[in-house]
């Protein structure tokens, strides 16, 4: 049996998926590594361990993501090929979500806006806002420099200790803007607020910033489905923002499973569909 791997080369982690010559995954994992090429090695090496699938068997290697720059030829003597990073998250998108047409949003360490569909693949812009943010903010208010550590952190966290909610400014009720809506983002800091309540605080004000980016991509446009990819969204906090910005704005967030390799598994599915000339 031949096997094709999609392997998305992060900045600070490589994922990999891999496929049956029936397009069905077989495995996915990811390792981290101090450098694009040790990290892409070792999750090869690791995938091909972890599932028994001798490196003989794989028949196609499609690489994506910003590492994928580093390599130019045949990995192990294997066809190699790279495919831009917003058509695998376009792709990657759609297949897990089960959509024929979405925005996707991938949240890594910042945030891209692709609107992909059958017809093609636009990227249609980013933000710096996103997983490297949350981890600069929070060097420097909660000295925590590891994803970890700040979500335990966040979990004591108040956010109306630093936010400025709309049930703060305006005591009548307005159709469009519930009472816990954010007014402003660290508008409300308490002299009182704790480590905790600034770590929730950033994770509130970068979720609440991709969902609001996301609502306005696609308010002039037919398509209302979101679909969410990427670290970020195995943020505790991540489904309800995404949920409650969905129900104000009437857009439909979703986070397909498996939404951290979706850029990965995009890379793949854009290897299959220039196979089938599709």
């Amino acid at each position: 049996m031949g096997y094709t791997l999609g392997i998305d080369v992060g900045g600070s982690a490589t994922k990999i998926v891999g496929f049956t010559e029936n397009k069905d995954v077989a495995g996915m994992l990811q390792v981290k590594a101090a450098d694009q090429v040790t990290s892409m090695y070792g999750a090869i090496g690791r995938f091909s361990h972890e599932y028994g699938v001798p490196l003989g068997d794989i028949t196609q290697i499609v690489l994506t993501g910003v590492g994928a720059s580093f390599f130019d030829d045949d990995i192990y003597g294997i066809p190699t090929e790279k495919v831009d990073e917003f058509r695998a998250i376009g792709y990657g998108g759609l297949r897990l979500a089960g959509m024929a047409e979405a925005y996707v949003v991938s949240m890594g360490t910042g945030t891209a806006f692709v609107r992909a569909s059958e017809a093609g693949i636009a990227h249609i812009g980013g933000s710096g806002v996103g997983g490297g943010t949350l981890l600069g903010l929070s060097s420097i208010m909660a000295f925590k420099t590891d994803i970890e550590s700040i979500l335990a952190l966040a979990e004591d966290g108040k956010i109306e200790n630093v936010d400025l909610l709309v049930g703060d400014i305006f005591k009548a009720d307005i159709p469009s803007l519930p009472a816990h809506a954010t007014a402003a983002n660290f508008g409300k800091v308490k002299s009182t607020a704790s480590e905790a309540d600034f770590a929730i605080g950033a994770i509130n004000m970068i979720v609440q910033t991709i969902g609001m980016l996301a609502v306005f991509a696609a308010r002039n446009d037919a398509i209302k489905d979101i679909v969410l990819i990427g670290n970020l969204t195995t943020l505790p906090q991540a489904r309800g923002t995404f949920e409650a910005i969905g129900a104000m704005h009437g857009a439909r967030f979703t986070i397909p499973p498996n939404a951290v390799f979706a850029t990965a598994i995009g890379a793949a599915e854009w290897h299959f569909k220039q196979a089938a000339g599709l």
